[in-house]
């Protein structure tokens, strides 16, 4: 009797596995998953609410704001005439490998004035040649965009110091500044 009894425990163990354990299993398995997935749907709802919310913090209107230039600023700027006749000037650095420079300049003088407009006229084989001299001169580390603001100020000062001498220039722009290193 007892080895039936042993049988009948071995025979419930083999045939009558316990499947609650299994359903359990999956069932859990589900369960876990399902929750990762909604708290996970909850941080990216709570993620964007709370950046919408800091956004209309920041700009209660909803829209764009830029940068205000005070109206002082804008009456006071000098409104100028820009002589645009120089051709591209196409040169290389002076250094050990030369990069290519072509630059095309804008000059820009007092609105009206026409001394300065014919003076530049007839000195423009002057300032064609100081340009191309001064690009030549230069390095690729003089002529990068951060020292752009300096190289115009050059420009300007020695165009007005050594080539005009009956008008002025008030600014100097790049209207094309390409670089090409070999």
């Amino acid at each position: 009797m007892a080895d039936e009894g042993a049988a009948d425990d071995l025979g419930a163990g083999e045939g009558g596995l316990d499947t609650s354990s299994k359903k359990g299993g999956v069932g859990g398995l589900f369960s876990g998953l399902l929750k990762w997935i909604l708290i996970g749907i909850a941080a990216v709802i709570l993620v964007v609410t709370i950046a919408v919310a800091v956004f209309k913090i920041m700009d209660p209107s909803g829209t764009a704001k830029n940068t205000p230039i005070s109206e002082e600023y804008k009456a006071t700027r000098e409104e100028l005439e820009w002589y645009r006749s120089i051709d591209q000037i196409r040169t290389q650095t002076s250094d050990l490998v030369p990069a290519s420079v072509t630059v095309t300049v804008a000059i820009g003088y007092k609105k009206d004035d026409k001394r300065a407009s014919s003076e530049i006229t007839a000195r423009q084989v002057e300032i064609i040649d100081f340009l191309r001299r001064y690009f030549a001169e230069c390095t690729v580390e003089d002529l990068k965009p951060t020292n752009e603001e300096v190289i115009k100020l050059q420009i300007k000062d020695q165009i007005n110091e050594d080539i005009l001498t009956s008008s002025s220039i008030r600014d100097i722009k790049f209207t094309q500044k390409d670089v090409i290193q070999q």
